[in-house]
């Protein structure tokens, strides 16, 4: 903790954050059925995830790509072959994956919504991104019927599935923000070094699917707009010292919607007044969104994406703040933390 707090006091600028919970269907599947106005979505989805990395790669972003590990397969038999041969037994069976996977395609070819290698490979291969997990099957760590077991066995397809793809996984983000404290040091054990907490307060604090309230919901979303929350930013010296190494979110970057397009100008403000705010007093600033939702009035999302990395390249060219990915800024403060966890792995 002590180093961390040293680096802290020494560190020059702040550090700008975004990490991308990249799922395509499997994180919809239990919301929504995969009709024909959702394939056309996802397609789009598909197709501006490389306008997206040409965007990272101008604004030179470093960004964490948390992504569901079935998505890294290359095919239905691997995919059945890589499953954990314990599931969870979700009291809300809709949630689990598996009851439907007989029936997706046989590859990403003939079935480019539950399979994405080429994608991964894209993504990996651009400068600055960095592959971390959002569990192998989009696991809810809150739900009933799930336990400590059942996760332990869906991080091992997880990470399994990375390495066929000669990948590392290091970070985390659990689906649907369901941050379970007992399940960090199983975490841990697998190698993963950082997770994206939840936003401090009631509003954002985990929850069960089906506890989701409406007021929060609509609180979520006015916070978007204007200022209920604060700024959402926080010190170096703040990070938690446990490992892995909690970076929370400072906002979710939601998507255009056409019929709150006259508020745009307050959702644009309230991110920047964040982002400055930030810069200012060299703290760090999380933005997430989900790639998926970027088909869906793309070029208005990624005008409004454009405006938010300008507002980064100007503090950055006054030397105010950085882009890192999860797994950089785990590396820049986090070395201490990783050294004391592995001596108690020992």
């Amino acid at each position: 903790m002590d180093r961390i707090l040293k680096n802290a006091e020494l560190t020059r600028k702040g550090i700008f954050i975004i990490s991308l919970d990249f799922e395509l269907y499997w994180g919809l599947r239990d919301i929504f059925s995969l009709d024909q106005p959702l394939r056309a979505k996802l397609l789009s989805a598909r197709s501006a995830i490389p306008a997206l990395l040409n965007l990272f790669v101008e604004y030179e972003i470093h960004a964490t790509w948390a992504t569901v590990g079935m998505l890294f397969c290359e095919s239905r038999n691997e995919l059945l072959s890589t499953a954990p041969s314990i599931k969870p037994q979700y009291t809300r069976r809709q949630l689990s994956p598996y009851q439907e996977m007989e029936r997706i395609g046989q590859h990403e070819t003939r079935d480019p919504y539950h399979y994405a290698p080429s994608l991964i490979r894209l993504i990996s291969s651009t400068p600055h991104q960095e592959i971390g997990t959002h569990t192998f099957s989009h696991y809810y760590c809150l739900e009933d019927g799930q336990d400590l077991d059942t996760f332990q066995a869906d991080l091992s397809a997880a990470v399994k599935a990375a390495k066929r793809l000669e990948l590392k996984i290091e970070s985390i983000v659990f689906p649907y923000n369901q941050v379970n404290p007992n399940y960090l040091q199983t975490c841990a054990e697998f190698g993963v070094k950082t997770y994206r907490g939840n936003n401090a307060g009631w509003t954002y604090a985990p929850r069960r699917k089906d506890r989701e309230s409406q007021l929060r919901r609509a609180i979520r979303l006015a916070d978007s707009y204007v200022n209920l929350s604060g700024h959402n930013t926080y010190d170096p010296a703040e990070i938690d010292s446990g490992f892995p190494m909690n970076l929370p979110s400072s906002r979710y970057l939601r998507m255009y919607s056409n019929p709150l397009r006259g508020l745009e100008p307050l959702r644009l403000a309230r991110i920047r007044n964040e982002m400055a705010h930030a810069a200012r007093h060299r703290r760090i600033y999380h933005l997430y969104l989900h790639p998926e939702g970027l088909g869906s009035h793309f070029e208005k999302n990624m005008s409004f994406l454009r405006k938010i990395l300008d507002h980064f390249a100007l503090a950055r060219d006054r030397n105010e703040m950085e882009s890192l990915n999860m797994r950089e800024t785990f590396q820049k403060y986090g070395a201490r933390t990783a050294d004391d966890a592995n001596s108690n792995l020992r």
